[in-house]
């Protein structure tokens, strides 16, 4: 991975949006999510909050060099709700981003045009309010070394602009650290080359 690809876009915080058509009430939540896990428990955290409503479709796209993405109806006609959510996902160019929209039916149909106009329509608002925002993809590494070489390892940190997380000098010093994961095997390589170094993930 190259530095220019640890960079990406995702949500500024959540946004929140109501959309009505013919007495349905879609109301659209935008969210920040860093995996599949967390995008499922706030998914089910949704589904417990409004327990009554008829339908909660979503969609999600998490990571940017290979994302992983889903797109959910819900029980609504397919390809009318999660499909018409991911595409607003994708006309952003975002990621790391979940979309539920829960449906409150209002007894008049819709028809498949109006239901993906509707899903469409919230989906693009509640993204709207959340606002964007650059973030950097981070990689936690630990180094293992003798004392004698810490003035090395700490310039090779300085120099990559490393932010130091946890540091212990007790028998052998060791630094938790994280550095932008697009230049996280150059800092390994540069860390390995010190004779009394050793280099952990996490």
């Amino acid at each position: 991975m190259d530095a220019a690809d640890d960079t990406y876009y995702t949500l500024k915080a959540e946004g929140r949006a109501i959309y009505r058509e013919k007495a349905s009430k879609f109301i659209a939540v935008a969210l920040p999510v860093a995996s599949e896990e967390e995008a499922k428990q706030a998914l089910e955290k949704i589904r417990k909050a409004c327990h009554d409503a008829n339908h909660h479709c979503y969609a999600y796209r998490i990571g940017n060099r290979q994302p992983v993405y889903r797109a959910n109806d819900d029980g609504e006609p397919s390809g009318s709700a999660g499909k018409p959510i991911y595409g607003q996902i994708l006309s952003t160019g975002l990621t790391d981003v979940l979309v539920v929209v829960t449906r409150y039916f209002g007894g008049t149909k819709l028809g498949v045009p109006g239901l993906i106009h509707a899903y469409r329509t919230a989906a693009r608002d509640a993204l709207d309010a959340a606002g964007s925002i650059e973030k950097t993809r981070m990689t936690r590494m630990t180094v293992s070394f003798d004392y004698p070489a810490m003035n090395e390892v700490m310039r090779i940190l300085r120099d990559e602009g490393a932010v130091i997380e946890a540091q212990d000098a007790d028998e052998q010093c060791r630094i938790s650290f994280s550095v932008r994961t697009g230049i996280a095997g150059k800092v390994s390589n540069r860390l390995e080359s010190i004779r009394t170094a050793s280099l952990n993930p996490g």
